[in-house]
């Protein structure tokens, strides 16, 4: 494994930022002004703008529009630069960060530590769910669901043709009736009763079936009974089947097992699943926790002080989903405050400025689209229902998209999708749909498709290679000086 060290030269102050999310990207944008040298290292190239995945799976919305690249974001930033590279390990005591990328290992030193690597899907335990169940926590999640939505109603098509039995195809069951969960089970309602209605010979998409499963007894806990139960009948109006109380026990390729509270199960024939049942905090929680002592809770977040820093270790800030405190929710504006706040305590000690007072979150409200012109939001005490909170919905998004042109091409997406019944991104391969449980199959994943770094182990097949292109190069050379091309071997001169 080769592996590189990165450090500064100079006298500058170094703020290392561990992810590209919302706490990430808005950390290090309030830094601009700063002096301070930043490099945020980061998995993907992306910022990823969370909430609108659910419309790259149904074919609203391209990835690009919710993905824009972090190195053009902050390409205006001086005093910014971009890592790719997974963190695997934080040494807290020498203050070094270790990344890697296809077996490329880079160190990275630093002075202030900001922690914001987010959270992924949490299947409780049963992870080999994720094979058959896809959570929405990444672009190659939406669109393996992209491709695998869209692909049921095509085998449905020719499985129609030919007389089979085609319920089990179109059949879509979401599991979790979390905001994700209700988005999408929305989505897909409305793609097979409005969008695809049309589209098809043999089958009629209409009469897919959609159900929404959840352990819990209500639909969106987080926003209350009213709005629950009025997101529950919106759901239904919709032709979603809503089972609550229904947990899911077991998953394979082609259905679910759901336990129910009297202990009775049922068995759901269903080739596309999808999971929004729960988050887990990123890996690095761990790894944090064994070298502060801070106590993880069951979902892996980590506790921080009042302060978002870990405890004996000032200068590490850990912000969004990977904390625990306060019972915050896990929302895209704790991790943009906390990181808001980090920025700032950073400057008023490199000022000198006595520190701020603990980190308060402002709540500026919680939404959920249902359907078009159908969705709830909770601001403060106001409670709203249909289209004004569809409509306040479609305003919040539109602020929080990263970059003008992204703006423009959504509002002219979502006009074709919400006024019209089109959906401009509905283009899926197969690629898209097996390509992640492909490369799960290898021992360390895409590591195991590229050569070594060191390239020592492959000189000689270089070498070979190198003497097989001469030699083409050179016979196509005389093909072309000697006129033979096209030409009969026995007519060519001797």
């Amino acid at each position: 494994m080769s592996g590189s060290t990165t450090s500064g030269a100079d006298a500058r102050h170094r703020v290392v930022i561990i992810g590209s999310g919302f706490g990430g990207l808005f950390g290090a944008k309030a830094l601009k002004r700063s002096d301070v040298d930043v490099t945020m290292v980061a998995k993907t190239t992306h910022h990823l703008f969370q909430p609108l995945l659910y419309q790259v799976a149904t074919g609203i919305l391209s990835e690009g529009e919710i993905a824009p690249p972090t190195r053009e974001i902050l390409s205006g930033q001086k005093n910014a630069r971009v890592l790719l590279g997974e963190v695997t390990e934080i040494d807290l005591e020498n203050r070094l960060v270790f990344s890697h990328v296809l077996r490329r290992q880079t160190v990275t030193e630093y002075d202030t530590l900001l922690v914001a690597a987010g959270a992924s899907q949490s299947y409780f335990g049963n992870d080999h769910f994720a094979e058959f169940a896809p959570g929405m926590k990444s672009i190659d999640d939406a669109l393996e669901l992209r491709g695998r939505i869209f692909g049921a109603f095509e085998l449905a098509e020719l499985g129609a043709q030919r007389g089979e039995d085609i319920d089990h195809l179109l059949t879509f069951v979401v599991v979790g009736a979390g905001p994700t969960g209700v988005e999408m089970a929305g989505q897909i309602a409305e793609l097979a009763h409005r969008t695809l209605k049309r589209d098809f010979h043999y089958i009629n998409t209409r009469h897919a079936r959609v159900i929404l499963a959840d352990a819990a007894d209500q639909v969106l806990p987080p926003f209350g009974e009213r709005l629950g139960a009025s997101s529950k009948k919106e759901l239904e109006k919709l032709g979603v089947e809503v089972m609550l109380g229904a947990m899911v026990t077991g998953v394979d390729e082609r259905g679910l097992e759901v336990k129910y509270r009297n202990g009775r199960t049922e068995r759901i024939e269903a080739v596309t699943k999808m999971w929004a049942a729960g988050v887990q905090a990123n890996p690095l929680g761990r790894t944090l926790s064994e070298q502060t002592g801070a106590p993880l809770d069951r979902a892996g977040r980590i506790r921080v002080n009042s302060d978002l820093t870990l405890p004996g270790h000032p200068e590490v800030f850990v912000v969004g989903d990977m904390i625990s405190l306060d019972n915050l929710p896990g929302v895209a504006q704790v991790a943009i405050q906390g990181a808001k706040y980090a920025a700032k305590e950073i400057d008023h000690r490199l000022a000198d400025k006595p520190p701020q007072e603990p980190f308060h979150y402002f709540d500026k409200g919680s939404m959920a689209i249902i359907s078009r012109f159908r969705a709830v939001a909770m601001v403060g005490k106001l409670r709203l229902t249909g289209v004004i909170a569809w409509l306040m919905w479609l305003a919040v998004h539109l602020v929080y998209i990263t970059g003008f042109k992204n703006r423009v091409t959504a509002v002219l997406h979502w006009f074709v999708s919400f006024l019209g019944r089109g959906r401009s991104e509905r283009t899926s391969t197969e690629q898209q749909i097996f390509a992640r449980n492909a490369l799960a199959k290898l021992d360390r994943g895409a590591a195991d498709l590229v050569s070594d770094p060191s390239g020592e182990a492959h000189m000689d097949a270089e070498e070979s290679r190198r003497v097989e292109l001469e030699e083409k190069a050179r016979e196509e050379a005389r093909l072309t000086d000697r006129g033979e091309r096209g030409v009969p071997v026995e007519q060519r001169a001797g």
